[in-house]
């Protein structure tokens, strides 16, 4: 199956949640550049000062005037060291308040994506995306963000105040910097496409480390070791090549800014001494001047820096903000469903580039039917009950549940109408109530355990030391598959779904238990419509009616009396999981 990629924002995208995000929090933004003006204002008086104290001296004057203004210089130092902290401080806190909107937002938009798109595009991606990427948007709104305000606003009033003490200066000074400009635009034009590539690679090698690890055993039985070693290698490799291209930009980027800083100082420095010769300006302002242009390549230095991070962090940005542009369903979208029937029509479907698994099935689910569905490995059980639960949308035709389509059903509405459940079950950090109240939050303790009990779990829960309160995984009590698909069990009896779809739900259970936990799950489900793609054909015996599944096809449907009697594929299935033809 080929593997969709999340989407990625483009740069006007990100542009406009740059804007919507500062729009949030308006004022701090606002006092941030306030503080910042204020600190780089109180800043220029240095070399000011400094060129009058030249002056002063060269003129003969007394030290008390040169105390007086070394005075002066030590308090607008003081004062600027003051704004400058306040304007971290302020925008620090900007910049956290900030990452919180980025991650919540994260968060919800990640809850909201389809399960299909999940499953397409991969786990690694979205990993990917929530630890590294929002790791790096948040170093860049904390530090990088306020770092790069305060110097770009230092670098304009240094340049603005050369140019006040000379104009002639000033333009010698940017002629200087021409440089820096012309290697700036040829690293911008290529770091944006880098990035985003040395994210994808990333991403690529996350989702490989995560695959090979999570079916480790499906690989060590399969001998597909040699093959997943290459696969990571690829990918290793296709990583390092992206983080050797942008190394590359950088090493080209940064050593000609290097050289360039000494142009400018070097430029005033000689033109600002043919003018001193000609008496148009004191060698106190000529040495202002150069001092500027000198503190210059602080702010100036830290811009470059922090461009160069904005580069990685806006690729970083746009990944994370790309989820904004995938899609998702919402309760909005279509109308409520006007009963429980399920229609199955013509549908064909298959995954990706690969051939068609389902080849016009067409199937209706009474309500309140309890519905078997067999078959061989392979004849498309498992994406049928995935196209029943509205995890896929198939191909051609329609999965229609009281008339809506299941895949245009919210969240809400489709956990509460329709719910999958299999042998892949997840057990959450936190005490058993908390993993119960999950499908229900305001479940009281005697629901609780009447859905533990339904499920027949209630037994070794009430051997744990704290009950319901019994905190699960590593710090706590560890639970094994089979407890950890009775939990799942007991969050469906909970949601109280109309239909429920079982895929293999019962296959870490042992028969006896996996026997008892299905009757008792068809008992609290009573008047439900139940679907069980069923792997033991005692659950087929005890179904309204069967459905055989054999290469994409569904080639009979009936009770289990009428397709024993039959003598097809179903009683040659049956004949076998009895020992003989014609078992009852």
């Amino acid at each position: 199956m080929s593997r969709a990629h999340l989407p990625v924002a483009d740069q006007a995208a990100v542009r406009r949640a740059s804007l919507r995000l500062i729009r949030k929090d308006t004022r701090a933004f606002t006092a941030v550049l306030a503080l910042n003006a204020a600190a780089a204002l109180t800043g220029l008086a240095g070399p000011w000062l400094l060129g009058r104290i030249i002056d002063e001296v060269r003129a003969g004057n007394g030290v008390a005037a040169v105390d007086r203004l070394a005075a002066v210089l030590v308090v607008c130092a003081s004062i600027q060291l003051l704004l400058a902290r306040w304007a971290r401080y302020v925008g620090h806190r900007f910049g956290e308040r900030t990452l919180a909107r980025v991650r919540e937002e994260f968060v919800d938009r990640t809850l909201a994506l389809p399960a299909n798109v999940v499953e397409r595009a991969g786990t690694g991606d979205l990993t990917a995306r929530g630890t590294a990427d929002v790791a790096t948007v948040g170093t860049t709104l904390r530090d990088a963000g306020p770092e790069l305000l305060i110097n770009a606003v230092q670098f304009l009033f240094l340049l603005g105040a050369v140019f006040f003490l000379n104009p002639l200066l000033g333009a010698v000074g940017v002629f200087g910097l021409l440089p820096i400009w012309f290697v700036l635009r040829w690293y911008l034009r290529r770091a944006r496409d880098g990035y985003l590539a040395e994210g994808e690679a990333t991403s690529e090698v996350a989702e490989i480390l995560a695959a090979t690890a999570s079916g480790a055993r499906t690989v060590e039985a399969f001998r597909l070791e040699e093959r997943r070693v290459r696969a990571s290698r690829e990918a290793l490799d296709t990583a390092r090549r992206t983080r050797l291209y942008t190394l590359y930009l950088r090493s080209v980027f940064f050593p000609v800014v290097e050289v360039a800083y000494i142009l400018p100082v070097a430029g005033v420095l000689l033109v600002g001494g043919m003018l001193h010769a000609q008496g148009v300006m004191s060698l106190g302002s000529v040495v202002a001047a150069a001092l500027y242009l000198q503190q210059l390549v602080g702010p100036l230095d830290q811009i470059l820096v922090r461009v160069e991070q904005l580069q990685s962090s806006g690729a970083s940005f746009a990944r994370v903000e790309g989820l904004a542009g995938a899609p998702r369903t919402s309760a909005q979208d279509s109308p409520a469903p006007t009963d429980d029937r399920i229609d199955v029509t013509d549908v064909r479907y298959s995954y990706g580039r690969g051939g068609e698994v389902l080849h016009g099935v067409d199937l209706t689910v009474r309500p309140g039917e309890r519905l078997a569905v067999v078959g061989p490995s392979g004849a498309g059980k498992t994406t049928l009950s995935r196209l029943l639960a509205g995890v896929d949308a198939p191909t051609s035709g329609s999965v229609t549940v009281g008339g809506v389509p299941v895949v245009g059903l919210g969240p809400e509405q489709l956990r509460r109408q329709v719910v999958l459940v299999t042998q892949e079950h997840h057990v959450f950090l936190g005490t058993v109530r908390d993993n119960l109240l999950i499908a229900e939050p305001g479940a009281g303790d005697e629901e609780l355990w009447d859905a533990l009990a339904a499920v027949g779990a209630d037994g070794w829960v009430r051997e744990l030391p704290e009950g319901l309160d019994t905190q699960l995984g590593q710090e706590g009590h560890t639970t094994d598959g089979s407890q950890a698909q009775q939990l799942a069990l007991a969050r469906v009896v909970l949601a109280d779904p109309h239909t429920l779809i079982l895929d293999e739900a019962t296959a870490l259970l042992d028969p006896t238990t996996a026997r008892h936990t299905e009757r008792a799950l068809a008992a609290v489900l009573e008047g439900r419509t139940v679907i069980a793609i069923a792997h033991r054909l005692h659950t087929a015996h005890d179904a309204d009616r069967v459905a055989v599944m054999e290469d994409g096809l569904l080639t009979e449907l009936g009770t289990h009396e009428e397709l024993v009697a039959a003598g097809g594929a179903y009683a040659a299935l049956w004949g076998s999981w009895h020992g003989g033809p014609g078992g009852s």
